[in-house]
């Protein structure tokens, strides 16, 4: 073993060790844990469900049902109006709803977090533009920019991605800049000041590195309101109409009278889902949020 390699592993070792610590604190947390369990399980259906599952019920020309037919041994959750299972509907739509709001939450916390570690690590003019920017977002409704967004731009599950992602930043750019400003504010910030250290070097060594935890816990928070304001969208009619997702069976549902007729199992089955893949982003979040942030541990 070589002197360089020493303290390579040393490193490594600490940050097994950190790791290590980190997963222990978050497991002690049942609600925490109990949510990850839930995301992960989602997260495997949606991935495998290809290969689990066939898509061509959700064709309304190769539905089988009758409509808005109640739960039975052939269809578990009913029927909607076409005849289509919903079963089968709320499963596949778990795959466009999760990927909208991963990727939206991954545009809206990379816009946020570069806004915000900018303006905090320049300050000056650059900070007072920046912030101004950000206030003229945060006074917006986003759910209305969103929607004009998705009404502007062509209809699809990339339009709806950019308009969340583009409308659910400030908030992170906010966070980012107050957790900047504390890093920037220590002593090892200052050696490295002195000892030349340019603006990327102190961006990508030091600030970057303490703020991610925090990044991550919120993105966490940041995918599940995605999630929620596609159900939104899509409910409103402005969603990608060719996309199954729990929004659209909800604004189907809504049109053709599957509330004033009693089908609640049109209903309830992606409503359920939407409230629990959220719920279980709050938990991973809060959980999270906890093991990074000493302030908030018992």
């Amino acid at each position: 073993m070589t002197t360089a390699e020493t303290p390579r592993r040393i490193a490594w070792a600490r940050r097994r060790a950190a790791l290590a610590g980190s997963w222990r604190e978050f497991a002690r947390q049942r609600g925490a844990l109990a949510g990850l369990i839930v995301l992960g399980a989602t997260v495997l259906v949606a991935l495998l469900l290809p290969l689990i599952s066939d898509e061509t019920g959700l064709d309304v020309t190769k539905a089988t049902g009758q409509p808005l037919s109640p739960p039975s041994g052939e269809f578990w959750l009913g029927t909607e109006n076409f005849g289509r299972s919903v079963l089968l509907m709320t499963v596949w739509g778990t795959r466009i709803s999760l990927l909208v709001g991963f990727s939206a939450a991954l545009l809206s916390v990379v816009i946020g977090t570069l806004i915000g570690v900018t303006a905090a690590h320049f300050g000056g003019w650059v900070s007072a533009t920046l912030l101004r920017f950000t206030d003229f977002f945060l006074v917006l409704p986003s759910l209305i920019l969103a929607i004009a967004l998705s009404a502007v731009l062509p209809k699809g599950v990339g339009t709806i991605i950019i308009a969340i992602g583009l409308t659910a930043w400030p908030g992170t750019a906010r966070l980012v800049r107050s957790q900047t400003l504390t890093i920037e504010s220590r002593s090892y910030i200052e050696r490295a000041h002195a000892l030349g250290g340019g603006h990327l070097h102190i961006i990508g060594r030091h600030v970057l590195p303490g703020v991610m935890p925090l990044v991550l816990a919120n993105t966490t928070l940041v995918v599940g309101n995605a999630v929620i304001a596609d159900a939104t969208l899509s409910f409103l009619g402005v969603g990608d109409p060719n996309s199954i997702t729990w929004g659209l069976v909800l604004e189907t549902a809504l049109n053709n009278g599957a509330i004033s007729r009693g089908a609640w199992w049109n209903v309830l089955p992606p409503g359920i889902a939407i409230v629990l893949v959220v719920l279980s982003f709050t938990l991973v979040g809060r959980g999270l949020e906890t093991v990074f942030n000493p302030r908030l541990k018992k």
